[in-house]
């Protein structure tokens, strides 16, 4: 019986951590839309003015166009945006959407998810 006892408190102390980590916002983030993946690619490259932007299906991941023809990548980082900007964007279609490379072995290659045309 004190094994079982120590099992539901485990579980529940389990449970009421993820709560706190889920109302905290802690974990996974995501890029909710074509404004905050621009907003995101002017603050956080300088001198890139974002004209518009492509935003994966499930928010990981997103390709911004500059008004001066140059292209940012967008990819989550847990909850964070890290962003790149491409000097010689590599994008190749798959099934699942456009799998761009950074040029970058740290930021590797990027999907974005759902998008199929980087136009």
């Amino acid at each position: 019986m004190g094994e079982f006892v120590i099992f539901l408190a485990s579980l529940a102390a389990v449970l009421v951590l993820a709560l706190v980590a889920r109302l905290l916002r802690l974990g996974g983030g995501s890029i909710a839309d074509a404004a905050e993946a621009m907003r995101e690619a002017e603050a956080q490259l300088p001198g890139f003015d974002a004209e518009r932007a492509l935003v994966g299906s499930d928010g990981q991941a997103a390709l911004v166009h500059g008004r001066d023809g140059s292209v940012a990548l967008l990819k989550m980082h847990g909850t964070q945006v890290a962003a790149r900007r491409l000097l010689a964007p590599a994008i190749r279609q798959t099934d699942a959407g456009l799998l761009v490379a950074s040029g970058e072995r740290r930021f590797g290659e990027v999907l974005v998810r759902g998008i199929f045309e980087a136009s």
